[in-house]
């Protein structure tokens, strides 16, 4: 029987462990204060049990989540089919002095060896004390519509109400 939507355990679906692996942003959402829903790109790692973020101090999104905040992330592909990662979790930010731990993981990740290190040190000159952003997944969905369809065009072909 195919894991359920919410379940943990999807994480470690060869589709959603390509998608935490691939060179692609997540995006991130929160609701900003006036209750308006925000989502922005965001680069990211996987450590196995947390999504990683990092961020300047003061970005605006920082307002929000410096406390610890329920935010969501989904990393997808572009092209169809759609295949689709989406995670839910608590945003629990740290103020790092230096660099955070993953950042080279990260920036090697989307800009590859020689620009990340060029990149990092730029980022360290403008940004010494970075936000480190730890997202556990409390809930996970996994879309692809060739094996695992939203859960409403499933039901309508198993000719459920």
């Amino acid at each position: 029987m195919a894991l359920q939507q919410g379940d943990l355990a999807l994480l470690n679906e060869p589709l959603a462990q390509e998608l935490l692996h691939a060179a692609i942003p997540a995006r991130l959402a929160y609701v900003w204060s006036d209750g308006a829903p925000r989502v922005v790109p965001i680069w990211f790692h996987w450590t196995g049990e947390e999504i990683i973020l990092c961020s300047p101090p003061n970005a605006p999104k920082m307002k929000i989540l410096a406390q610890d905040t329920p935010v969501a992330l989904t990393i997808d592909y572009e092209e169809w089919p759609a295949r689709v990662l989406l995670i839910r979790g608590t945003a629990h930010s740290e103020t790092i002095n230096g660099e955070i731990p993953e950042y080279a993981e990260i920036t090697r990740r989307y800009l590859g060896e020689e620009a990340s290190i060029g990149w990092r040190a730029q980022y360290a000159q403008m940004f010494p004390k970075p936000v480190r952003i730890a997202v556990k997944p409390e809930w996970v969905g996994l879309v692809d519509v060739e094996t695992r369809l939203p859960s409403a065009i499933a039901k309508a072909i198993a000719g459920v109400q």
